[in-house]
């Protein structure tokens, strides 16, 4: 399993840039926050599709376009809302993707397992609303490590076709904010009972895993730490020089790089490929 790397300056410029640019999107986001903090509204299922059964999990629909793309469903991290995709949707969006949809789970929410079962209903809702049998996930940080259990243990690959992370402590992180007062933080850390139970076998998963992490992430400790690295998953690790965690989903080359993860075909069995740009690194920890 290789790393490709997106080029970016090298440190020590790097590390002052990222500091300074971390900063800036914070700025950024505590103005865009309140714009959501409510839940996206969403039309009804289309006159055409009334009365039809979603399409079996695991089955294509005869005839579909290639540029049909299935609905990418994004999913924020730790007592953030849907506003932090704010530039990744708009990327999609003028790129082609006409079905972008958010879940804003609660700040108070206390397990991981929970906010799992609640993404499970959504995208049941999703496939039922659309007429898509699979969808794409694009997880930030603690979103990725919800989905990620999503698709592991709750048989999520069936929905499930292609999980983006960034930024996601999937080994779990020796850094986590408040650790010892809310317990869905605690799950975070290294050894926790979510992160052991993504030890654990996962044969035929049928979801495609690519993993975006940053050398220079100071929330994910060690920075490796954000890998895929597990014998049964199909993942490909993106290792990011020059920004930090904040900036993950709004960095416009991060946004390409996602964009070309998720037009992939169905996932192939040789070894996977670099980005445009990329050069292969070492191989994942």
């Amino acid at each position: 399993m290789k790393t490709p790397s997106l080029p970016f300056p090298a440190p020590p410029t790097a590390l002052l840039r990222a500091t300074a640019l971390e900063l800036v999107v914070l700025a950024g986001h505590a103005l865009l926050y309140p714009t959501g903090i409510a839940g996206e509204r969403h039309p009804g299922r289309k006159p055409a599709d009334d009365g039809a059964e979603p399409a079996p999990a695991g089955i294509e629909p005869a005839g579909i376009a290639p540029a049909d793309r299935p609905p990418v469903v994004f999913l924020h991290g730790f007592i953030d809302n849907r506003s932090v995709f704010v530039l990744l949707r708009r990327s999609l969006a003028r790129h082609g993707w006409a079905h972008l949809e958010s879940l804003n789970y609660s700040p108070l929410t206390s397990d991981i397992r929970t906010a799992a079962e609640l993404l499970d209903r959504h995208i049941e809702e999703i496939c039922a609303r659309t007429g898509h049998h699979r969808v794409d996930i694009v997880g930030h940080s603690l979103g990725g490590l919800i989905a990620r259990y999503y698709v592991q243990r709750l048989a999520g690959d069936r929905r499930v076709r292609t999980l983006v992370t960034l930024g996601t402590p999937h080994a779990g992180t020796a850094v986590a904010p408040l650790a010892g007062a809310l317990p869905i933080v605690r799950q975070m850390r290294q050894g926790s009972a979510p992160v052991e139970e993504l030890r654990l076998p996962a044969p035929g998963c049928r979801t495609r895993f690519v993993s975006f992490w940053s050398e220079l992430d100071r929330v994910i400790v060690p920075a490796e730490a954000a890998c895929v690295d597990h014998p049964d998953l199909e993942a490909v690790n993106v290792r990011v020089t020059g920004i930090g965690h904040l900036a993950l989903p709004v960095h416009p080359a991060v946004a390409a790089a996602v964009r070309q993860a998720l037009d992939e075909a169905e996932p192939a069995r040789e070894a996977p490929r670099s980005t445009p740009g990329a050069t292969p690194s070492t191989p994942a920890a």
